[in-house]
């Protein structure tokens, strides 16, 4: 739980009112989360920021910069430190092949640090394309200080100016490392062509699914499928492309699990989603999913119980008599 110390508010020795950091907790983790692609991380590094920020409080000029793009710096800061030596986060999907085989073994790879969803509910937080799944799992590609300026250009839109004073760097240098991460993200799908998970048609397109898995319907759930929908299962690092192998390992699913699932409609990363609960109603995964032209083209499914505990999801749900007899 991210705290700010003192109710958020500060006083220091070059100006008569107090410092309220407050209104900036929910886009510091976002931006974090961006940097790092891992929720708690994020919440690690914020609290580390304004423990920061706190400390420095009467070094803290006005005239030099507000609140917002001071924090921003340690904020920046505090992120290219956690990065110094580590690898990216990926999806399955950013590490090889895709599977053809369905029954293929189910091996989670606990050594991979695997790119974390982000719980929407949990935070106010506008901009959320710029959290899209894909968008954050592309962005981890990048060289740390060349994610920083992108994120603080494109998405915070600070100024060059702005970012050079935050990083330590020159106007010349950040619009240098924004021209290349530019060119590195120029073949990440369309933000544009994925809608919003209140869309009318993206919600019943979900609800379609919804009651196509709770029927353990097959032919009903790839009919909802783009023809190259990818389906990934972080930590298992297999992943699987096209609606027919999708189908193939839907199938797989059921037959090991049995029918009897229940589903309930969140949203993560600015996207539809669902926390699946198996038939004895144990919380088995929670999917992401991207909507494109009413098919689903993308489902991302974590089964990772640090990610429930992120979306507060209730590990067991009561059974419901009706649906139990249907």
């Amino acid at each position: 739980m991210l705290k700010s110390g003192s109710g958020g508010r500060t006083t220091g020795v070059r100006h008569d009112e107090p410092v309220d950091f407050e209104p900036y907790l929910g886009e510091l983790v976002a931006f974090c989360y961006r940097m790092l692609g891992s929720f708690h991380e994020a919440e690690d590094a914020v609290q580390e920021t304004l423990l920061r920020a706190w400390k420095a409080r009467d070094r803290y000029d006005p005239a030099r910069a507000s609140v917002r793009t001071w924090l921003y710096r340690i904020a920046t800061n505090v992120c290219l430190t956690a990065l110094e030596g580590r690898g990216r986060r990926p999806l399955p999907s950013g590490l090889g092949m895709p599977s053809d085989d369905p029954g293929a073994p189910l091996v989670p790879a606990l050594d991979v640090p695997w790119l974390e969803p982000f719980p929407d509910a949990r935070f106010d937080v506008e901009g959320r394309v710029d959290l899209r799944l894909a968008w954050v799992a592309a962005v981890q590609m990048l060289p740390a200080r060349q994610r920083a300026v992108l994120v603080l250009r494109e998405v915070l839109a600070f100024t060059a100016v702005e970012v050079a004073e935050q990083l330590g760097t020159t106007v010349a240098a950040v619009n240098s490392a924004l021209q290349r991460a530019r060119a590195a993200l120029a073949d990440v799908d369309d933000a544009g062509a994925v809608s919003e998970p209140d869309d009318p048609e993206v919600r019943a397109v979900v609800q379609r699914y919804v009651q196509a898995f709770e029927a353990a319907d097959v032919p009903a759930l790839v009919r909802l499928l783009a023809d190259d929908a990818v389906l990934e299962m972080p930590p298992v690092p297999l992943w699987y492309r096209g609606s027919r192998d999708y189908g193939r390992f839907l199938e797989r699913v059921f037959g090991m699990r049995g029918t009897g699932w229940v589903m309930r409609e969140l949203t993560a990363n600015g996207q539809p989603a669902l926390a699946a609960y198996a038939p004895e109603l144990r919380l088995h995964t929670l999917q992401v999913f991207t909507v494109t032209d009413g098919q689903v083209a993308h489902n991302v499914v974590f089964a990772d119980p640090r990610v429930f505990d992120t979306f507060e999801l209730p590990r067991e749900i009561p059974a419901n008599p009706l649906r139990r007899e249907r």
